[in-house]
């Protein structure tokens, strides 16, 4: 990737990448743009999108052309509320944010806690196991994550039900001002006035994230409102891939028994299912980016000054780089997907997110036979973020009778 635009002309498209009939089936409509140039700009909200493996990746690494710091989100208006948060930052500032969490989040801090993350995976799967049949989103995915993400930074139990709804909402929000984001806004503002109120030491626990970000408030590291900022950071990236993620690959066990038989064969084989699933699904579609000087992708020129939207489930369908993208395969194992990010922004979270998924497959591999669905699956208008409504299960025990 040059620095140094060219002369060459950049396609233009009057598609609306966030329609609902786009949002509900995308791959089709990022399919065609990703062949029809490395570059794309999308005229009705003036952005350009970056679609192929190499280029998205390239850009996510070279933050001195394409900054966060001027917003990753497409609306001014989001922006400003994102300003001085982790993700719309660049070196230093953004080096001094990431900091404030890095032992807890490093292979030795996730050691820490994998026991305890486990102890909650048994419960809650035996509670569910139990009954038989449950809803694979409302019951397992967006209860699991949300709570070993609530219970390290320290949050009560009190108030969690916001969490899911206003994470959803958050991230809708990087988009237009559609009519989802409408919809949801009064979750996304109950979320953040909740968590607002999140840094009072006496609303948190003693000994989790919650008071490590609260002690870099007393040391001058943080301001106040970065505290904020750096919570609802923490907890929103450590909701909704896991959430996701994990709902799609409840469905995938539910739709293709092969490939849950051959994990209860093999069980070293649920590192490299997450891992496809992610690359598959790519829950965060994309962020955008800001050039911050004369930029060329692939011979196509973007002048300093523009939006730029990485698309990260794009990239992960390229041809490119993955045969067969649109096959969910076993054995493929993507560990260079983008599903969560790349370069210093690559997620700070998704050690855990590895952990989380590692510790619940363990456990449902000791518990259950087989999945099935019981009913119909729903999918969310979300045009940020793939995910589902609801999943019917029902799941057969180990050992249950015919």
């Amino acid at each position: 990737m040059s620095n140094a635009a060219t002369n060459e002309p950049t396609e233009v498209s009057d598609l609306d990448l966030f329609a609902p009939d786009i949002v509900a089936d995308p791959f089709p409509t990022l399919d065609r743009l990703r062949e029809l140039s490395p570059a794309v700009h999308l005229s009705r909200y003036d952005f350009w999108v970056l679609t192929r493996y190499d280029d998205v990746r390239a850009a996510a690494r070279d933050w001195q052309t394409f900054s966060s710091a001027e917003g990753v989100a497409l609306t001014p208006e989001f922006n400003e509320r994102l300003a001085g948060s982790i993700l719309s930052a660049d070196p230093p500032e953004h080096e001094q944010l990431r900091a404030v969490l890095r032992e807890k989040l490093a292979p030795r801090g996730l050691s820490a806690v994998r026991e305890q993350i486990r102890s909650y995976a048994d419960r809650l799967v035996d509670g569910l196991v139990e009954r038989r049949t449950f809803d694979g989103v409302a019951d397992l995915a967006a209860v699991y994550p949300i709570n070993v993400v609530a219970d390290l930074v320290g949050l009560p139990l009190e108030g969690r039900e916001k969490l899911h709804p206003g994470a959803d909402a958050i991230f809708a929000a990087f988009g237009p001002f559609g009519s989802y984001a409408q919809e949801h806004l009064d979750a996304l503002i109950s979320y953040q006035v909740w968590m607002e109120a999140m840094t009072d030491r006496a609303k948190i626990a003693p000994g989790g994230w919650g008071e490590t970000i609260l002690d870099a408030v007393d040391d001058g590291r943080l301001n106040r409102l970065s505290a904020v900022k750096a919570m609802s950071a923490y907890m929103t990236a450590g909701m909704d891939t896991t959430v996701n993620a994990v709902s799609a690959m409840l469905r995938l066990f539910a739709e293709r028994p092969d490939v849950w038989a051959e994990l209860k064969d093999e069980p070293t084989l649920a590192g490299p299912i997450f891992e496809e699933i992610l690359r598959l699904e790519s829950p965060v579609q994309g962020f955008w980016r800001v050039t911050r000087r004369d930029a060329e992708v692939d011979g196509v020129a973007i002048p300093a000054g523009r939006r730029v939207m990485l698309h990260w489930a794009a990239a992960n369908r390229d041809p490119r780089h993955y045969p067969r993208p649109t096959e969910f395969e076993l054995r493929r194992n993507p560990v260079d997907h983008l599903a969560f990010g790349y370069g210093i922004h690559g997620c700070a979270g998704q050690g855990l997110a590895r952990l989380e998924a590692a510790e619940l497959l363990a456990s449902l591999l000791e518990r259950v036979d087989r999945f099935e669905l019981a009913g119909d699956v729903e999918r969310r208008g979300n045009p940020i973020v793939r995910s589902l409504r609801s999943i019917p299960l029902r799941v057969v025990p180990t050992g249950a009778r015919p």
